[in-house]
């Protein structure tokens, strides 16, 4: 072995996962003596296996659950530029083929092969959420890799999600090349939209949604639709596109709304697209009051289930708004419900939806069980990183 990493030992037996391809060591499978805490969060280390034998080189923080993230199972590879401008060659190949349209989730962490950082294509700007300490420490080498690869017009450093600051991390915005003047315009299957990369959630823009916002517009002509929680208008600016006889999308945010707004502009249907200001569960209670109802109603939430204490709390309300949701579609319309929560398992999803359609007095048949788009691909071995799950009924 001929690098001078810091190197990390595994316990015995600490090895077992790693060997069979799951891509995290966790701290209590390794030997963290007094020279391995001191390690400074994001180092790159090589992991030892009980019987001395390198294991990979890694990203290693001290303080992490998740204490070190495999890079590589090549020891001595160097990470540097040229490394991370072969995995990013390798996802944007891979996008190029999937979607085509320069607008997509470019990298897709642990899967892509750079862990713990998700990388999103506007175009000709990139938006890097570093959300593990060792992608963190890599931005400048990131950066730089994008740059001869993509030439962007402007990178954009985000992130300040619960993953950050589970890994000691403080949030970040920063615009480390070109500058942004006001909203991005991005598409998808042929829709124009918006997306805020300077204020809005995340990276600016839910691309997981991208196919299933197709999917669910393929119910909409004609119809009356609800999109709750809209953000700026990913499902109800398809929607009447596709040929909605009117679209009411409900968000608390007034500059999410106005972005729906002015995509439904650009995309000639402002005159079926109309906005309410208000949080979902609010609008959904007094719209029972009044007695209204639409032929399809859409959900995207935030995540309900952020942690495993919020398990059954975030059951009850993913139960909750399938019920709420349900009683205000009409007989033979069709409900659209999904949980981004990773710690909200499928089926359990499925289940807390079908007893909010129970509650509410009705029933009906699921059309279609689908979860992210496919340029958020899983890595095999990290099953809980296929976070999103969806479900598309009709409603007796």
């Amino acid at each position: 072995m001929s690098n001078d990493r810091p190197r990390v030992k595994l316990q015995p037996g600490g090895d077992k996962r790693a060997m069979l391809g799951h891509p995290w060591i966790f701290s209590n499978e390794l030997a963290m003596d007094a020279a391995a805490k001191a390690l400074p969060p994001g180092e790159i280390v090589t992991l030892i296996r009980p019987d001395g034998r390198p294991l990979g080189a890694a990203f290693f923080n001290p303080h992490s659950l998740i204490a070190a993230r495999l890079l590589t199972r090549d020891a001595d590879r160097a990470i540097d530029e040229s490394f991370l401008h072969k995995r990013l060659q390798r996802a944007l190949k891979l996008r190029e083929r999937l979607v085509g349209a320069p607008f997509y989730r470019l990298v897709h962490a642990e899967a892509d092969g750079i862990p713990g950082c998700v990388i999103d294509r506007f175009g000709d700007v990139i938006v890097v959420e570093p959300n593990a300490a060792g992608a963190d420490r890599l931005v400048e080498m990131l950066t730089g890799a994008l740059d001869r690869l993509l030439k962007p017009r402007a990178i954009v450093i985000s992130g300040d999600g619960t993953a950050r600051s589970l890994e000691g991390l403080a949030p970040v915005q920063r615009v480390v090349k070109g500058a942004l003047d006001g909203a991005i315009e991005l598409q998808e299957h042929g829709t124009r939209f918006l997306a805020d990369l300077a204020e809005g959630q995340k990276t600016g823009w839910f691309y997981d949604q991208r196919d299933n916002r197709l999917l669910a517009s393929r119910f909409a002509k004609d119809a009356d639709v609800l999109d709750l929680y809209s953000y700026s208008g990913g499902f109800g600016v398809q929607a009447a596109r596709h040929g909605a006889k009117s679209v009411l999308s409900v968000d608390r945010s007034e500059p999410a709304l106005s972005l729906a707004r002015r995509a439904a502009a650009l995309n000639e249907v402002g005159d079926t697209l109309t906005t309410e200001s208000a949080e979902a569960f609010d609008f959904l209670e007094q719209a029972g009051v009044a007695h209204r109802t639409f032929d399809l109603v859409l959900a995207d939430p935030p995540a309900f289930v952020k942690s495993k204490k919020d398990f059954h709390q975030g059951g009850r309300a993913y139960r909750k708004l399938a019920r709420l949701c349900a009683a205000r579609v009409r007989t033979g319309g069709f409900l659209f419900l999904a949980s981004c929560s990773h710690h909200m398992p499928a089926e359990e999803f499925r289940t807390q939806v079908a007893r909010g359609l129970h509650e509410a007095g009705r029933s009906g048949r699921i059309l279609h069980a689908t979860g992210a788009a496919p340029d958020h691909p899983v890595h095999p071995m990290l099953p809980e990183s296929a976070y999103l799950k969806a479900l598309l009924l009709q409603v007796d």
